[in-house]
This record gives C-alpha cells, sequence and structure tokens, in this order.
C-alpha cells in the first residue's frame, strides 16, 4: 500500500489521522480504538467492518464514537450548557 495515499486517510468518524500497522494490514484510530482492515491492498473504511481495540480486540465495532469521545480533540462539544436556556421560543412555564 503506498504510503503517502495512507497518510491521506482520516478516521471516518472522527477524523483524525490514522496510523498503519503493516503485520496486521489494517488502519488505526487512536482516539476512537479502531482498526481499519485493509483487503487486497484496500483500505474499508466503514465503521461495521472495523475491529474495536478495547479489552475484547477480537470484537467488531458497533460504529459508535468510544466511551470519552464527546472530549475528543477533534470534534467541538456543541451541547448546550446545563443552566442554559433551550433556545429560542423554549418556555420554562414562566412568565
Amino acid at each position: 500500500m503506498d504510503s503517502h495515499f495512507i497518510k491521506l486517510l482520516v478516521c471516518p468518524l472522527c477524523n483524525s489521522p490514522l496510523r498503519h500497522d503493516q503485520s496486521r494490514q489494517e488502519l488505526i484510530c487512536q482516539y476512537d480504538k479502531l482498526a481499519f482492515p485493509i483487503k487486497n491492498g484496500i483500505p474499508v473504511m466503514l465503521s461495521q467492518e472495523a475491529r474495536s481495540l478495547s479489552a475484547d480486540a477480537d470484537t467488531p465495532a458497533n460504529g459508535l464514537p468510544a466511551a470519552g469521545a464527546e472530549n475528543h480533540p477533534t470534534q467541538p462539544d456543541t451541547r448546550p450548557a446545563a443552566n442554559s436556556p433551550a433556545g429560542p421560543g423554549s418556555s420554562d412555564g414562566k412568565h
């Protein structure tokens, strides 16, 4: 597999750079703890095909971000603060 091409690939879930594990023929996302297989020289960048790098390393990934991904460095936290209003038009029952 061309190393220049590999440097262009990012994780499809979080857009982080991937590490190439040549011995296992996988592309590793350190943040989501997933290993994407390379089959016949072609990276398979589908979350349902990825292998989880968690405790049970042989189970397929469920396609969801890893625990703690809400603090991922490339993903901004877009959730409203707990004490902020829900937005325009929201009603809290007070007038």
